[in-house]
């Protein structure tokens, strides 16, 4: 089991290995002053593990209920929010009680918002059973849920108390939730790690996934340590991001965020490399990434619908936007511009 201290607002542990969810309880009760506790998860995932997580928490002591929402992007609002948080206070829970998200990035931004806002905070643990959830957003303190106009627009930051990374769940993840996982990974590789690009390429998929997600968290925990709130250097974290989550609102969420991400650094590097703002190396490093993860590299959206739903951005600031860009093969910075420049990247990048 490999253990990381992350160092924020709050500190506390991210463990990963196999079996976690089956230590959920044991683990989380010197955590937690109450002995409520609700487990969040979606109709794909309760069924799998829900069982296990609650049988862990009852023999610690916990008093047990949960909430399950349809499974996929699209419950990610502030109606399923505010149905959550209806649960919690019906069944009367206490600052001192805690919520458990068990799932992937929807389960974990959702849960984490819900009870960072109930009785205006009480403890939540991550239980992340997807790669991209293990290796990115159950970890950092980003909850969030998403507008018509725009993805991830009502959140805040607040902490986890514990993210238990329990890695065989990911052995029954479909090829394409497990894929997005790896977009995540290979951007992490793009930004801070050359040492990942490469053990990626050289090594088959899978191999050593507890290094591959420790190296990742490491990464990740560096960068939130510096900047919790995403006012500066955290930014980099959102390589590909930007055009990604543009892509995902114009397919109206039909396709999976890493998807987006994949084509969004894609485009980006694509344009970075044709302005000259980076070696020709940087592309063949992520294309070939890209192939051997069977993520995609081209979207089809028309420029200029992308750069509509871009302005939607969270991290716009007025008509500046921050673009993170690559200077070489596990380093990218980031470049403050215009909406206009963006435009110049899309036309650039497709």
């Amino acid at each position: 089991m490999e253990t990381l201290t992350v160092e924020a607002s709050r500190t506390y542990e991210v463990k990963i290995g196999a079996g976690l969810l089956d230590r959920a309880g044991e683990l989380s009760a010197p955590l937690v002053a109450g002995r409520d506790a609700v487990i969040v998860s979606d109709s794909n995932v309760w069924p799998l593990y829900g069982r296990r997580v609650a049988d862990s928490l009852t023999r610690a002591g916990f008093r047990v209920g949960e909430f399950i929402f349809p499974a996929g992007e699209a419950s990610k609002t502030t109606g399923t929010l505010v149905e959550l948080l209806t649960a919690l206070a019906r069944r009367g829970l206490t600052r001192q009680d805690a919520v458990f998200a068990l799932g992937g990035g929807v389960t974990g931004d959702m849960a984490g918002l819900a009870a960072a806002l109930y009785l205006r905070g009480v403890p939540c643990i991550q239980l992340p059973t997807s790669l991209l959830a293990a290796v990115d957003s159950s970890v950092g303190g980003k909850t969030a849920v998403d507008l018509p106009e725009g993805k991830n627009l009502v959140g805040t930051f607040t902490q986890p108390y514990l993210v238990l990374c329990d890695t065989g769940t990911l052995d029954t993840l479909p090829p394409a939730v497990l894929a997005e996982g790896w977009a995540e990974i290979i951007k992490y590789g793009m930004i801070r790690s050359r040492e990942l690009l490469d053990f990626l390429w050289e090594r088959p998929a899978g191999e050593d996934l507890d290094w591959v997600i420790a190296h990742c968290l490491s990464i990740k925990r560096d960068v939130v340590a510096e900047d919790e709130r995403d006012n500066a250097v955290r930014q980099v974290l959102n390589f590909g991001h930007t055009i990604g989550h543009a892509i995902e609102r114009c397919s109206g969420y039909s396709i999976f965020h890493g998807e987006g991400v994949a084509m969004g650094m894609a485009i980006m590097t694509r344009a970075c490399v044709r302005q000259g703002k980076c070696p020709a190396e940087c592309w063949t490093v992520l294309e070939r990434l890209l192939d051997k993860y069977q993520l995609p590299k081209r979207c089809d959206v028309a420029p200029e619908r992308l750069l509509e739903a871009a302005r939607a951005d969270k991290k716009r600031r007025g008509e500046a936007i921050t673009l993170i860009q690559p200077r070489e093969p596990g380093e990218c910075v980031l470049f403050r511009t215009d909406y206009g420049e963006l435009a110049r990247v899309l036309e650039l990048g497709m």
